[in-house]
């Protein structure tokens, strides 16, 4: 069974998805301490920076934010083809709006962008372009054109829309409905453009619960386990909003505990050890640096019936399945480097890439497989959002800081 659980107790939220009996993805927020990605913020322009092509914000959350000139442009100027430095875009001490894309990650401050999107469970407003696109894991081609002719239809004042893939056969009024109350929401943040104070937040984004629940919960697959009676309560009167047919998938269970569950622990342990191990008796070793993730593959205990290069096909294979769920479980963003165990026909190599590629699809945050070096090492991006599980929940050692190792 594929669900959704929400253990909420002493004032800590914890959130996660299992499928086919896996942990797949695992969040935790403090009640008093809140994620600011997806806020919108009346910041004002603190310095810019012409060597740098970049600009800091005050947005009132103790580090200024970074704003990089290709998020600071209008939609007009990035339709007239000119390039622009950040000087000629922004002066010091003038008033902006702004959305945070990326939390604060060590010394950074967040980044942030001009470029404005206030995102629903089936839709996503964006006011700086009036285009209407649909999600691509919609491939019905009647549905597409579908939704394209809802678009249009609905679309008010010029202002942009995404469908999501949750808007797959949903009916025409649900989809005008909330287009029109996220329009509500932007027209409101607009009015506040030019009034005091500033720094201010204008917009803030769900919390975490309401927020999984609203991208993933989807009626054909996950349900949803809870075990406070608030939350439980708070999610039924959602259904009558926004997520039709949330009140049959809902479960309320005062019993339910991460901790008293084994598949759950199984997950989260896994997520915080170096070396994961394959069915096989193969497995892989994550390692987390500032600047890169590398992931290398083993063949361990695995020796296989065959030959030595159908082992090594097989273990790259189940390997494949593995390194995906742990870079949606971990969160691991940025360059994510995955050294697979040498082979030499180019046959196996292309099998090993597509079955890699395919359990990619299955992530919200879209790894990108960019090719394979001359060393023969996979090269994969994924966007850098938050920070990964283990360094929102661990601190680094203060005796060795962070290294790891001890002297001989």
């Amino acid at each position: 069974m594929d669900y959704i659980f929400i253990d909420c107790k002493d004032r800590e939220s914890r959130v996660g998805i299992v499928e086919d009996g896996n942990l797949v993805e695992y969040y935790i927020e403090e009640e008093d301490r809140h994620r600011i990605v997806g806020n919108i913020y009346r910041g004002r322009v603190n310095s810019v920076l012409k060597g740098m092509n970049a600009s800091f914000i005050d947005i009132g959350e103790g580090k200024n934010a970074y704003l990089h000139v290709k998020d600071a442009l209008s939609r007009e100027q990035i339709l007239s083809g000119e390039r622009f430095t950040i000087d000629e875009v922004l002066k010091a001490g003038e008033d902006i709006i702004v959305q945070v894309s990326k939390e604060p990650l060590g010394e950074k401050g967040p980044k942030v962008t001009t470029n404005i999107s206030i995102p629903g469970r089936y839709l996503v407003l964006t006011p700086p372009t009036d285009d209407i696109n649909i999600s691509r894991k919609i491939n019905d081609k009647e549905e597409v054109e579908r939704l394209k002719e809802i678009g249009r239809d609905i679309q008010r004042d010029n202002i942009g829309i995404i469908f999501r893939t949750m808007a797959e056969g949903v009916d025409r009024e649900i989809l005008a409905e909330e287009y029109n109350t996220l329009i509500d929401i932007y027209k409101k943040i607009e009015s506040q453009k030019n009034f005091l104070p500033t720094p201010k937040l204008l917009y803030r984004e769900l919390d975490l619960v309401y927020r999984i629940v609203r991208d993933i919960f989807n009626e054909k697959k996950h349900k949803i386990v809870v075990n406070d009676r608030d939350i439980y309560e708070e999610l039924l009167q959602l259904d009558q909003y926004f997520f039709h047919g949330l009140e049959e998938k809902l479960t309320l269970d005062r019993e339910f505990s991460v901790e008293h569950n084994t598949n759950i622990q199984r997950g989260i342990s896994e997520a915080f050890n170096r070396k994961v191990n394959l069915k096989s008796g193969g497995y892989i070793v994550i390692d987390e640096t500032e600047a890169l993730t590398a992931i290398d593959v083993n063949t361990g205990k695995y020796v296989g019936s065959y030959s030595f290069d159908k082992t090594v096909v097989n273990t790259n294979m189940e390997a494949t399945e593995e390194i995906a769920r742990q870079v949606r479980l971990r969160d691991i963003g940025g360059i994510i480097i995955i050294d697979f165990i040498d082979m030499k026909n180019k046959e196996d190599i292309s099998k090993v890439i597509n079955k890699l590629s395919n359990h990619f699809k299955y992530d919200r945050n879209k790894p990108n497989i960019l090719g394979i070096t001359k060393l023969g090492l996979v090269e994969v991006t994924r966007k850098k959002i938050r920070p990964t599980i283990d360094s929102r929940i661990s601190i680094k050692c203060p005796t060795c800081n962070g290294r790891g190792r001890i002297k001989k």
